[in-house]
């Protein structure tokens, strides 16, 4: 069944992946760039020009009639974990999605982070509590709690839970790219960490293929992981990553002591069954 869905978003690094993954699904995409953005948008999609997060914005522009679904990725700052922006434009948030569900909207999947959880041993799952010691997770958190609460009997809400996103990373701003970056600067080698550390890795296009597949689902809402499901060491992904690119570039192991605020290993349990 064919779906008209908005995407926020869409020029970002996830967004752009999630809007190809929707239209390669069979759906009537529309995405939302920030006004002056240069992002490379499948052709296939409608794009739309605009500040969604303009206090004063009005959802109805967007199109004639509410969209089935709206997969709402925009976030400024994604990278800068502390900065203040996240919980500045906290209520923007709030108050953009509020105006989706009244105008019609019946389906909103929201994009959460493995941050709202804070430091955490073990696998993640729907349940498990958060404790975020970020800016960014306070915020997500924040906004996690109050759409469940103000939009959840009246519309399908979804809080699609990302974990550490690595692919395209040229688009990124991960240590993959900082890796990308060293070479083309003639680095030899990174100063690292011990590497020991055991995250959910999972791929930009596998993730994107994930939030496109479960926004479409009837019936199903709350906290869903988009994971892997699988910790990895981050020096063993990172040495895998140097290998298959054959880059020309060493690890310094120990270079840096290792966060105490870092979980030594975390991981999300898969939610629901994807095909």
């Amino acid at each position: 069944m064919q779906d008209r869905v908005l995407v926020t978003g869409g020029g970002g690094y996830i967004g752009r992946h999630v809007v190809r993954s929707l239209l390669d699904l069979g759906h009537d995409v529309t995405a939302t760039v920030r006004p002056g953005s240069t992002s490379e948008i499948d052709s296939r999609a409608t794009v739309v020009s605009a500040d969604v997060l303009d206090p004063g914005f009005d959802v109805a522009v967007l199109a004639k009639t509410p969209f089935d679904s709206v997969v709402h990725l925009a976030w400024q700052d994604g990278f800068s974990h502390n900065a203040s922006s996240h919980m500045a434009q906290l209520s923007n948030h709030f108050t953009f999605l509020d105006r989706l569900v009244t105008w019609g909207v019946a389906r909103v999947s929201v994009l959460g982070t493995m941050h709202e959880v804070g430091y955490w041993e073990g696998a993640i799952d729907a349940d498990t509590p958060t404790n975020p010691t970020t800016l960014y997770g306070i915020a997500k958190d924040a906004l996690r709690r109050a759409v469940f609460v103000h939009l959840g009997d009246r519309a399908q809400v979804q809080w699609l839970r990302c974990y550490y996103i690595y692919g395209d990373d040229r688009n990124n701003n991960s240590i993959f790219t900082r890796i990308l970056n060293l070479v083309d600067e003639g680095k030899a080698s990174l100063p690292f960490t011990s590497g020991t550390n055991q995250y959910d890795f999972i791929e930009v296009s596998e993730l994107a293929r994930q939030i496109a597949s479960v926004s479409a689902l009837d019936g199903v809402s709350g906290v869903i992981n988009c994971s892997s499901g699988v910790p990895t060491s981050l020096r063993d992904q990172v040495e895998s990553f140097i290998a298959e690119h054959e880059l020309p570039i060493s690890l310094e192991y120990g270079a840096f002591p290792d966060r105490p605020y870092d979980s030594p290993i975390v991981w999300g349990r898969p939610t629901i069954t994807l095909p």
